[in-house]
């Protein structure tokens, strides 16, 4: 098949898939939009329950990392990214399941050598080290204060 470049681009353009830019757009606003919402509820309720505003947003961050992780393990997740595409990676459940979803992969490894180590890939190094740094800290709050 001897082809020109013009005759190569048309050839392409006609079997290359249509880009799904909207509906894209739509599914990241009405995911992460939701994920939000249900994020400011959340502080909201911690609030109602007697929280000040700093320990409200707390447990409401660790409430949505513990739900990433939670809908990573049962394979929810993923679901939900396949509809919200970048709508899903945005919000701290994004963080959540990027830390979980390379563990789970690896899990049958063994617990060091799969699970643990899988962790420290993509956004693992930050939150892993995040949570070790800060339970370090508090250790030596509680000891020396």
């Amino acid at each position: 098949m001897n082809m020109q470049n013009d005759e190569y681009r048309r050839y392409a353009d006609r079997h290359a898939p249509r880009s799904q830019v909207g509906r894209n757009c739509l599914g990241a606003f009405l995911v992460g939009g939701t994920i939000c919402c249900l994020g400011q509820l959340l502080f909201t309720l911690f609030q109602a329950a007697g929280l000040d505003e700093q320990a409200a947003g707390t447990a409401e961050s660790v409430s949505l990392i513990a739900l990433g992780a939670l809908l990573t393990a049962l394979g929810v997740y993923d679901d939900l990214a396949a509809i919200g595409r970048a709508g899903t990676l945005v919000p701290i459940t994004g963080f959540s399941n990027s830390v979980a979803a390379p563990a789970l992969e690896f899990k049958t490894e063994g617990l060091v050598t799969g699970t643990a180590v899988k962790m420290f890939s993509i956004a693992g190094p930050v939150i892993v080290f995040g949570l070790a740094a800060s339970t370090v800290y508090g250790i030596l709050l509680v000891l020396f204060a």
